[in-house]
């Protein structure tokens, strides 16, 4: 009875420190917006920035100084990984945080020990109004934004991109919305990163993000893959 009570402790133990451990590994990942920020100047030359999103994402729009660095292709990564410096910092970002979340894994697995994720990602670097190198314009104006949400019904604003994996999935709810609410709402969907003036002005950090708008004023606002019954229901009350 007593070795079956140790041992059942001692697992208990173990199972704890390891949460613990995974819980602090995460942490030392996602900083804060501004401890990012203060973290990358400091760093000065010495920082490496890598974007884990796609070639043809990178060529968009990036953070100055970065490089594209996707983790989805395997003989990129040990390719780019030898030209590394595992002494000095790296600084990570994608869309969000999942494919950025997926190589400072891969770094620290090769033994990268200075390793930061850019919290809330590109999306929230944009919207924040931060800048970025880019081969895009900046899209529609406020003026222009403001004209199509001229409207006798409801207006639903979809703010996404064709690369956000959470967006593909908001999207066919979006399009049931549309269809089942033709008489009431008018759909429109921005494509982000392609009206960054825009997302900077209005504030949008996260994508996906809807917005709904009654009389050209904005009464709802969600980011995430929101379910359909609560896109619903802020319709309803706002009718």
């Amino acid at each position: 009875m007593k070795t079956f009570r140790f041992v059942f402790i001692f697992g208990l133990f173990l199972l704890v420190n390891n949460s613990l451990h995974a819980q602090n590994a995460g942490s030392n990942s996602l900083v804060s917006f501004e401890a990012f920020e203060a973290k990358l100047a400091q760093a000065g030359q010495r920082a490496q920035i890598l974007d884990a999103r796609s070639e043809e994402e990178f060529q968009q729009n990036h953070l100055k100084g970065a490089s594209s660095f996707n983790v989805a292709d395997e003989a990129d990564f040990q390719k780019k990984i030898k030209n590394l410096n595992r002494e000095n910092p790296v600084f990570i970002y994608s869309i969000a945080n999942g494919r950025s979340g997926q190589l400072a894994r891969r770094l620290r697995e090769a033994g990268f020990k200075d390793v930061t994720e850019l919290p809330g990602g590109l999306s929230k670097w944009i919207g924040s109004g931060r800048s970025v190198e880019s081969t895009v314009g900046a899209g529609l104006t406020l003026a222009a934004y403001q004209t199509q949400l001229k409207s006798e019904k409801l207006v639903l604003v979809d703010f996404g991109s064709r690369y956000c994996g959470s967006c593909k999935k908001l999207a066919p709810i979006v399009d049931e919305i549309e269809k089942e609410q033709a008489a009431n709402v008018k759909v429109i969907r921005i494509e982000a990163y392609e009206n960054k003036a825009l997302v900077k002005e209005l504030g949008i950090t996260s994508l996906p993000t809807l917005v709904l708008y009654k009389g050209n004023q904005a009464v709802w606002k969600k980011a995430g893959v929101t379910p359909k019954g609560e896109i619903q229901a802020s319709i309803s009350e706002s009718l």
